[in-house]
């Protein structure tokens, strides 16, 4: 934050690349920081702008919209957008031509020659860019460990086909809010087998109407219907697509897991479908949501049983191929956790990528390109920004830290009021305690808490702190249970 409010008047243009909310979603508060020019496609400008309106910054950012094969100045650079496959429609990697050389950013990307909308990565712009020389390669990461071809949004179909062969009654198909690809297979397989379609929750029933209004999302008029119209009927002719393929507690399927979702409940006889892979560190989240939908009687199908999902990034071949077409001069693999970066790096080095030559950088890190030679500058001071309420990065780890220890410990608050003439308790200390233990062991403990209190007083221990010390090593020794202990005293 600091950083960018230093540096912000320098920028010259926010480019992004494609409508994905790893890429989109802090865009109302980036532009809160930085007053530059936003360019990216129809589509991702479009995914932008929806989550400026939920953030109540309607119109307010000066967005450019692009198309892959346009060539855009910005500031002193040359900008060439070329279309890449991805998961979404309208992505684009970027060429820019720099006063420093010639830097290719391949966005995420794959290789897929039967794509949804039948829109290949551009290859004869790649090898253009090597023609020229390429001082700089930037690529994708995400699937350096996962050797071969990752497979084409293709084999989905069949996959689907069977799953709605198959259904008895309701499918619920959950995926990314903004995975306009998936939800055009599912729009095609409901069509192809007469049911109807209800994107069901805020995000993704914006998201679709956008990409409806665009042409992006092809759904027949007799298709599409409401949440409402669609629970009025039978369950064999429709299905439901939503968000919560990652367990996310607040999601439609998180919340039908737990029976909190508020318009309707699962049924022992709907067939639940969850179109995407676990992201690393959600694998628990998502086994638990699986769990509770398997105990409420559904049928669960996801990537393990049916090809009902794909990756969106290229795998080992597809990574090979792009450093082979392209040829660069220097590598840097971004976009992937630092395990994924390193392997990545080995590939290029086994292609024949100069190791001096191949720079690994995580977050925060300057790369300088000058004359065709790179170099590391300093990392620079980073790491989450907390989104809290109104709230924007001024909530800090500490805050952060406070919060859990008060989840898993509860709190415990002791209220003292001493008279600062004799220095006794003018009465009982008051005690209240939330989350720390049951209200029968408080019912025993706090007595014995009082009298404590009580005996450090009298021993001439008046200062909150060393109360609050003793009290909780008291409270340890009693219940081998920590919590955040408060005290609070006043002289009167």
């Amino acid at each position: 934050g600091d950083y960018m409010s230093a540096k912000g008047h320098l920028v010259r243009g926010i480019v992004i690349t494609h409508g994905h909310e790893d890429h989109v979603g802090a865009i109302s508060h980036l532009l809160q920081e930085i007053n530059a020019p936003v360019y990216g496609t129809t589509l991702t400008m479009g995914l932008a702008e929806v989550k400026m309106k939920r953030n109540k910054m309607a119109g307010q950012g000066n967005f450019n919209v692009v198309q892959a094969g346009d060539t855009v100045n910005i500031g002193p650079f040359k900008v060439e957008f070329f279309h890449v496959c991805h998961s979404i429609p309208d992505a684009v990697g970027l060429g820019i031509t720099t006063p420093a050389g010639l830097v290719v950013h391949m966005s995420d990307y794959k290789f897929d020659h039967t794509p949804v909308d039948g829109w290949q990565t551009d290859y004869a712009k790649l090898a253009s860019f090597s023609q020229r020389g390429v001082d700089l390669l930037l690529a994708d990461s995400t699937n350096a460990t996962r050797p071969g071809w990752t497979p084409s949004e293709k084999v989905i179909d069949p996959a689907f086909d069977t799953v709605f062969e198959n259904a008895p009654a309701r499918i619920i198909v959950a995926s990314f809010a903004s995975q306009i690809s998936r939800m055009q297979q599912v729009v095609d397989a409901a069509v192809k087998h007469g049911r109807k379609i209800a994107f069901v929750g805020l995000s993704m029933v914006d998201n679709s109407k956008l990409a409806i209004k665009l042409g992006y999302l092809d759904v027949p008029a007799n298709t599409l219907v409401s949440l409402d119209q669609a629970l009025g009927m039978k369950g064999k002719d429709i299905v439901l697509m939503g968000t919560g393929s990652q367990g996310e507690p607040s999601s439609i399927m998180g919340r039908l897991a737990t029976g909190t979702n508020r318009h309707f409940g699962l049924k022992n006889d709907d067939t639940i479908v969850l179109s995407s892979h676990p992201i690393p560190g959600n694998e628990e989240s998502v086994n638990k949501t699986i769990n509770s939908l398997l105990r409420r009687g559904a049928t669960v199908i996801d990537d393990t049983i049916l090809p009902i999902h794909v990756s969106g990034h290229a795998s080992q071949e597809e990574m090979k191929l792009l450093l082979s077409l392209v040829k660069p001069k220097n590598f840097v693999p971004m976009h992937g956790e630092l395990h994924m970066l390193h392997r990545h790096a080995m590939m290029a080095e086994e292609m024949g990528i100069d190791p001096d030559k191949i720079f690994i950088a995580e977050n925060g890190q300057v790369i300088e390109l000058e004359d065709s030679k790179v170099t590391l500058g300093k990392r620079l001071p980073g790491g989450y920004v907390f989104v809290d309420g109104d709230n924007i990065g001024g909530t800090n780890y500490k805050v952060m830290q406070e919060r859990e220890r008060l989840s898993q410990g509860g709190i415990f608050l002791i209220d003292l009021s001493i008279d600062k003439f004799t220095g006794k308790l003018m009465h009982d200390p008051e005690i209240i305690t939330r989350g720390f233990v049951s209200p029968e062991e408080a019912d025993e403990l706090i007595p014995r808490v009082q009298k404590k209190v009580v005996d450090i007083i009298e021993g001439g221990i008046d200062h909150p702190k060393r109360v609050m010390n003793v009290i909780r090593s008291f409270l340890y020794n009693e219940t081998k249970r920590k919590t955040m202990v408060f005290v609070t005293l006043s002289k009167v």
